[in-house]
Protein backbone atom coordinates (compact mmCIF):
# COMPACT_ATOMS: atom_id res chain seq x y z
CA UNK A 1 0.00 0.00 0.00
CA UNK A 2 1.13 3.63 -0.87
CA UNK A 3 2.29 5.77 2.08
CA UNK A 4 -0.13 7.51 3.65
CA UNK A 5 -2.92 5.81 2.53
CA UNK A 6 -6.08 4.95 5.10
CA UNK A 7 -8.22 1.91 5.27
CA UNK A 8 -10.76 1.56 7.80
CA UNK A 9 -13.04 -1.02 8.15
CA UNK A 10 -16.67 -0.05 9.91
CA UNK A 11 -17.85 -3.96 10.37
CA UNK A 12 -19.01 -5.73 12.79
CA UNK A 13 -17.42 -9.43 14.66
CA UNK A 14 -20.75 -10.99 14.28
CA UNK A 15 -21.34 -10.27 10.46
CA UNK A 16 -20.43 -12.57 7.55
CA UNK A 17 -20.64 -9.49 5.61
CA UNK A 18 -17.88 -7.70 7.20
CA UNK A 19 -16.00 -10.95 7.20
CA UNK A 20 -16.25 -11.06 3.44
CA UNK A 21 -14.48 -7.42 3.51
CA UNK A 22 -12.01 -8.46 6.57
CA UNK A 23 -10.67 -11.74 4.82
CA UNK A 24 -10.72 -10.05 1.41
CA UNK A 25 -8.23 -7.43 2.78
CA UNK A 26 -6.00 -10.04 4.21
CA UNK A 27 -5.76 -12.05 1.47
CA UNK A 28 -4.47 -9.25 -0.11
CA UNK A 29 -2.18 -8.01 2.49
CA UNK A 30 -3.79 -4.29 2.95
CA UNK A 31 -2.73 -2.69 6.46
CA UNK A 32 -6.48 -2.15 7.60
CA UNK A 33 -7.72 -0.78 10.64
CA UNK A 34 -11.09 -2.11 11.97
CA UNK A 35 -13.89 -0.40 13.75
CA UNK A 36 -16.39 -2.19 15.53
CA UNK A 37 -20.05 -1.27 15.32
CA UNK A 38 -23.41 -1.44 17.79
CA UNK A 39 -26.05 -1.62 15.39
CA UNK A 40 -28.01 -1.24 18.44
CA UNK A 41 -26.11 2.43 19.15
CA UNK A 42 -24.77 3.05 15.22
CA UNK A 43 -21.64 5.55 15.23
CA UNK A 44 -21.65 9.02 13.57
CA UNK A 45 -18.55 7.60 11.81
CA UNK A 46 -21.22 4.76 10.33
CA UNK A 47 -24.40 6.95 9.56
CA UNK A 48 -22.26 10.07 7.75
CA UNK A 49 -20.53 7.40 5.57
CA UNK A 50 -23.72 5.61 4.74
CA UNK A 51 -26.59 7.38 5.38
CA UNK A 52 -29.09 5.64 2.84
CA UNK A 53 -28.34 2.00 4.18
CA UNK A 54 -27.32 2.49 7.79
CA UNK A 55 -25.60 -0.61 8.28
CA UNK A 56 -22.40 -2.31 7.66
CA UNK A 57 -19.61 -3.41 6.26
CA UNK A 58 -18.25 -0.07 5.43
CA UNK A 59 -15.12 0.55 3.86
CA UNK A 60 -13.44 3.78 3.97
CA UNK A 61 -10.10 4.30 2.23
CA UNK A 62 -8.49 7.43 1.93
CA UNK A 63 -11.55 9.02 3.55
CA UNK A 64 -13.91 7.81 0.94
CA UNK A 65 -16.57 5.53 1.82
CA UNK A 66 -18.23 2.23 -0.18
CA UNK A 67 -20.47 0.25 1.31
CA UNK A 68 -22.48 -3.01 0.26
CA UNK A 69 -19.86 -6.16 0.57
CA UNK A 70 -19.95 -7.21 -2.94
CA UNK A 71 -19.28 -3.85 -4.00
CA UNK A 72 -16.49 -3.42 -1.58
CA UNK A 73 -14.97 -6.61 -2.49
CA UNK A 74 -14.80 -5.65 -6.48
CA UNK A 75 -13.51 -1.70 -5.19
CA UNK A 76 -10.64 -4.03 -3.15
CA UNK A 77 -9.89 -5.78 -6.25
CA UNK A 78 -9.38 -3.25 -9.11
CA UNK A 79 -7.30 -1.11 -6.44
CA UNK A 80 -4.98 -3.53 -5.09
CA UNK A 81 -3.89 -5.53 -7.95
CA UNK A 82 -1.94 -8.46 -6.17
CA UNK A 83 -3.67 -11.51 -5.65
CA UNK A 84 -6.78 -10.89 -7.79
CA UNK A 85 -10.02 -12.42 -6.48
CA UNK A 86 -11.66 -12.27 -9.67
CA UNK A 87 -10.76 -13.85 -13.19
CA UNK A 88 -8.58 -12.02 -15.79
CA UNK A 89 -11.04 -13.33 -18.46
CA UNK A 90 -14.23 -11.46 -19.30
CA UNK A 91 -16.33 -14.38 -19.57
CA UNK A 92 -14.26 -16.10 -16.35
CA UNK A 93 -15.20 -12.91 -14.43
CA UNK A 94 -18.86 -12.76 -15.21
CA UNK A 95 -19.30 -15.63 -13.94
CA UNK A 96 -18.22 -15.21 -10.74
CA UNK A 97 -20.16 -12.42 -10.15
CA UNK A 98 -22.69 -14.56 -11.30
CA UNK A 99 -22.46 -16.97 -8.74
CA UNK A 100 -21.34 -14.31 -5.90
CA UNK A 101 -24.83 -12.90 -6.68
CA UNK A 102 -26.31 -16.16 -6.68
CA UNK A 103 -25.19 -17.14 -3.09
CA UNK A 104 -26.94 -13.86 -1.74
CA UNK A 105 -29.88 -13.63 -3.60
CA UNK A 106 -30.76 -17.52 -3.15
CA UNK A 107 -29.17 -18.95 -0.68
CA UNK A 108 -28.37 -16.16 1.79
CA UNK A 109 -31.72 -15.15 1.65
CA UNK A 110 -33.30 -17.96 2.49
CA UNK A 111 -31.35 -19.13 5.36
CA UNK A 112 -31.41 -15.19 6.61
CA UNK A 113 -35.32 -15.99 6.63
CA UNK A 114 -34.73 -19.12 8.50
CA UNK A 115 -34.03 -16.52 11.44
CA UNK A 116 -36.92 -15.38 12.08
CA UNK A 117 -39.57 -17.62 10.71
CA UNK A 118 -41.00 -20.79 12.08
CA UNK A 119 -42.97 -23.84 11.00
CA UNK A 120 -44.11 -24.27 7.50
CA UNK A 121 -42.85 -21.02 6.33
CA UNK A 122 -39.21 -21.74 7.92
CA UNK A 123 -39.67 -25.63 6.46
CA UNK A 124 -39.87 -24.05 3.14
CA UNK A 125 -36.74 -21.25 3.66
CA UNK A 126 -35.05 -24.25 5.03
CA UNK A 127 -35.84 -26.19 1.24
CA UNK A 128 -34.76 -22.95 -0.69
CA UNK A 129 -31.35 -22.85 1.25
CA UNK A 130 -30.67 -26.52 0.26
CA UNK A 131 -32.05 -26.38 -2.95
CA UNK A 132 -29.39 -23.22 -3.56
CA UNK A 133 -26.60 -25.45 -2.18
CA UNK A 134 -27.49 -28.42 -4.63
CA UNK A 135 -26.67 -26.07 -7.56
CA UNK A 136 -23.38 -24.70 -5.72
CA UNK A 137 -22.56 -28.15 -4.71
CA UNK A 138 -22.54 -29.03 -8.75
CA UNK A 139 -20.84 -26.21 -9.91
CA UNK A 140 -17.93 -27.28 -7.51
CA UNK A 141 -17.88 -30.50 -9.12
CA UNK A 142 -17.84 -29.96 -12.60
CA UNK A 143 -15.05 -27.42 -11.71
CA UNK A 144 -13.16 -30.07 -10.49
CA UNK A 145 -10.75 -27.59 -8.50
CA UNK A 146 -10.10 -27.29 -4.08
CA UNK A 147 -12.12 -23.38 -4.80
CA UNK A 148 -14.28 -21.76 -6.91
CA UNK A 149 -11.67 -19.57 -7.66
CA UNK A 150 -9.37 -22.60 -8.25
CA UNK A 151 -6.58 -23.57 -6.18
CA UNK A 152 -6.59 -20.18 -4.17
CA UNK A 153 -9.56 -18.34 -2.84
CA UNK A 154 -11.84 -16.35 -5.45
CA UNK A 155 -14.45 -14.01 -4.88
CA UNK A 156 -17.13 -16.42 -4.63
CA UNK A 157 -15.31 -18.38 -2.22
CA UNK A 158 -15.29 -15.45 -0.18
CA UNK A 159 -19.11 -14.49 -0.79
CA UNK A 160 -19.66 -18.26 0.48
CA UNK A 161 -17.59 -18.69 3.24
CA UNK A 162 -20.30 -17.70 5.45
CA UNK A 163 -21.33 -21.18 5.35
CA UNK A 164 -18.14 -22.43 7.24
CA UNK A 165 -19.47 -21.10 10.46
CA UNK A 166 -22.72 -19.04 10.23
CA UNK A 167 -24.34 -21.68 9.05
CA UNK A 168 -23.81 -24.33 11.23
CA UNK A 169 -24.48 -21.79 14.48
CA UNK A 170 -28.11 -20.84 12.49
CA UNK A 171 -28.78 -24.43 12.20
CA UNK A 172 -28.06 -24.80 16.15
CA UNK A 173 -30.23 -22.05 17.34
CA UNK A 174 -32.97 -22.10 14.71
CA UNK A 175 -33.39 -25.52 15.08
CA UNK A 176 -33.12 -26.25 11.50
CA UNK A 177 -31.08 -28.49 8.74
CA UNK A 178 -29.80 -26.75 5.78
CA UNK A 179 -26.62 -28.80 4.87
CA UNK A 180 -26.38 -32.92 5.32
CA UNK A 181 -23.04 -33.73 5.17
CA UNK A 182 -23.73 -37.08 3.51
CA UNK A 183 -25.58 -35.07 0.70
CA UNK A 184 -23.11 -32.45 0.26
CA UNK A 185 -19.48 -34.12 -0.16
CA UNK A 186 -17.85 -31.69 -2.23
CA UNK A 187 -19.30 -28.86 -0.61
CA UNK A 188 -18.08 -30.22 3.10
CA UNK A 189 -14.66 -30.64 1.81
CA UNK A 190 -14.34 -27.01 0.44
CA UNK A 191 -15.38 -25.87 4.01
CA UNK A 192 -12.48 -27.82 5.06
CA UNK A 193 -9.71 -26.38 2.98
CA UNK A 194 -11.83 -22.72 3.42
CA UNK A 195 -11.18 -22.90 7.20
CA UNK A 196 -7.27 -24.01 6.58
CA UNK A 197 -6.50 -20.82 4.50
CA UNK A 198 -4.29 -19.07 7.25
CA UNK A 199 -6.08 -15.57 6.64
CA UNK A 200 -9.73 -17.24 7.17
CA UNK A 201 -8.57 -18.65 10.57
CA UNK A 202 -7.23 -15.32 11.62
CA UNK A 203 -10.64 -13.49 11.00
CA UNK A 204 -13.52 -15.80 11.98
CA UNK A 205 -15.03 -14.95 15.00
CA UNK A 206 -15.35 -17.77 18.22
CA UNK A 207 -18.36 -19.94 17.44
CA UNK A 208 -19.53 -19.57 21.15
CA UNK A 209 -20.20 -15.81 20.66
CA UNK A 210 -22.08 -16.50 17.90
CA UNK A 211 -24.47 -18.63 19.35
CA UNK A 212 -24.94 -16.26 21.84
CA UNK A 213 -25.26 -13.36 19.64
CA UNK A 214 -27.81 -14.76 17.11
CA UNK A 215 -29.89 -16.30 19.41
CA UNK A 216 -30.57 -13.15 21.13
CA UNK A 217 -31.18 -12.03 17.53
CA UNK A 218 -33.60 -14.82 17.06
CA UNK A 219 -35.76 -13.73 20.04
CA UNK A 220 -35.85 -10.50 19.56
CA UNK A 221 -37.02 -10.54 15.88
CA UNK A 222 -39.94 -13.17 16.73
CA UNK A 223 -40.55 -11.62 19.66
CA UNK A 224 -41.08 -8.16 17.22
CA UNK A 225 -43.16 -10.26 14.75
CA UNK A 226 -47.12 -9.75 15.45
CA UNK A 227 -49.23 -13.15 15.56
CA UNK A 228 -51.31 -14.24 12.67
CA UNK A 229 -54.39 -12.24 12.53
CA UNK A 230 -53.47 -9.75 14.39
Amino acid sequence: MAAGEEVKLLGGWFSPFSHRVELALKLKGIPHQVLQEDLSNKSPLLLKNNPVYEKIPVLIHNQKPISESFVILEYIDETWKRNPLLPQDPHDKALARFWASFIDDKLAEAVRRTITTQGEQQQQDVKKATEALEILEGELKIKGKRFFGGETLGIVDIMLGWISIWLGVIEEFAGVQVIDPENFPVIEKWKRDFLQVPAVKESLPQRDLLVGYFENFRRFKLASVPAPGN
